[in-house]
């Protein structure tokens, strides 16, 4: 995640002390006196910092930023406010250094992001300290955006769109999905994303039963479905897109499909408002599936949450009981996938809000879409 104004910008003074004083809240009634965050969204979350190496100690009266010798200018530039410490070898040392300075005796870690080694080692540079793990302090605080969070979601998500619709005519008989993959990802850059979301999903034919069937150097033929699934990152944070389009004409079964994952697409989007569990939203794109027949075919969770990772929570899961709440973000993606004849997703990015839900994403999905005539 490069250095962007655009980035800073969604992090004002008053954000970061917020962020700060919930989290502060937060591990202080986990019973710990500071936690160190490692997970580098969360990092970038908490302080505005985008390299690759950093870890932050929080306690109770102070913030501080740790890192090596290539990023200290750009932590300096980035967390303004955060005392910003330069190790030539961060972990273990130059954090068992910080927490022995700040006289902590019960620290929390990010468990989730430390693998078994570094857990270890830190253990044994910090003796008769207690490490704790917690995990999901700081993706809770994530799963409600605000203003300016949605604000660059939705130009991720506008931007996608946008060069979508530029790109589809290009999408026909004998183009490779890798080569269209390309094209859409070199145009979407061009067009001022800082990179794409992951690695894009173009699925044709009998690769469209494949729910992450990421482009290939199959050749699209006549006649075939294909589903895209694509997202660009703008300010740090993830569109995430899903669109299925035949190749010349389609086949009354491959409309039947469509017609069914639109609806249970669509009866998902109204249940999403304030108070409903993220797992009732799976449970009703399900059994509109289920009714027309095509439920065992439905592999996948119903959607996600979105931000500055592509899979946040809350997860619209079966069983999760996670309550939907304004400013929350996420992905309404249900899928049909018919092995060895191909498959239908249609996805589109959601804001909770007061009233119920709004749909940022505008690229029509009441028809499928035909292309390559």
């Amino acid at each position: 995640m490069p250095w962007s104004k655009r980035r800073l910008n969604s992090l004002t003074a008053s954000f970061v002390a917020g962020r700060l004083a919930r989290l502060r809240e937060r591990f202080a009634a986990a019973g710990v006196q500071g936690i160190l965050v490692t997970g580098r969204e969360n990092v970038f979350y908490l302080s505005g910092f985008s390299g690759s190496a950093g870890v932050l100690l929080l306690d109770a009266t102070q913030e501080v930023l740790l890192t090596d010798g290539r990023y200290v200018e750009q932590a300096r530039r980035e967390c303004p406010g955060f005392a910003v410490v330069e190790a030539k070898r961060p972990w273990p040392d130059g954090v068992a250094a910080l927490v022995r300075e700040s006289g902590l005796r019960c620290l929390g870690i990010e468990a989730a992001n430390v693998t078994y080694d570094r857990w270890a080692k830190l253990a044994g540079a910090l003796a008769g300290v207690e490490l704790v793990p917690l995990s999901g302090l700081v993706e809770e605080l994530r799963m409600v955006k605000e203003p300016a969070e949605i604000a660059l979601v939705r130009e991720a998500v506008r931007l996608v769109d946008e060069i979508f619709a530029r790109c589809l005519a290009a999408l026909h008989p004998g183009v490779r999905e890798r080569d269209w993959a390309l094209e859409l990802e070199f145009a979407l850059r061009r067009a001022g994303a800082e990179r794409a979301a992951f690695e894009f999903i173009v699925a044709s034919g009998w690769r469209a039963a494949l729910p992450h069937g990421v482009a290939s150097e199959k050749e699209i033929a006549p006649g075939e479905l294909v589903v895209i699934d694509c997202g660009a990152v703008v300010g740090g944070y993830h569109s995430d897109f899903t669109r299925t389009v035949a190749v010349g004409a389609a086949s009354p079964w491959q409309r039947e499909v469509y017609r069914a994952v639109l609806a249970a697409q669509q009866a998902a989007i109204a249940a999403i408002k304030p108070g409903v569990t993220a797992g009732e939203i799976d449970r009703v794109a399900r059994s509109v599936l289920t009714e027309h027949g095509y439920g065992e075919f439905f592999t996948h969770s119903t959607g996600h949450g979105l931000g500055l990772a592509i899979h946040e929570e809350p997860r619209l899961a079966e069983g999760v009981e996670t309550l939907l709440a304004p400013g929350m973000v996420v992905t309404v993606e249900p899928g049909v996938y018919l092995p060895g004849q191909g498959g239908v997703r249609i996805e589109d990015v959601v804001v909770v809000t007061p009233e119920g839900a709004e749909v940022l994403t505008a690229t029509p999905k009441e028809e499928l879409l035909i292309t390559g005539r």
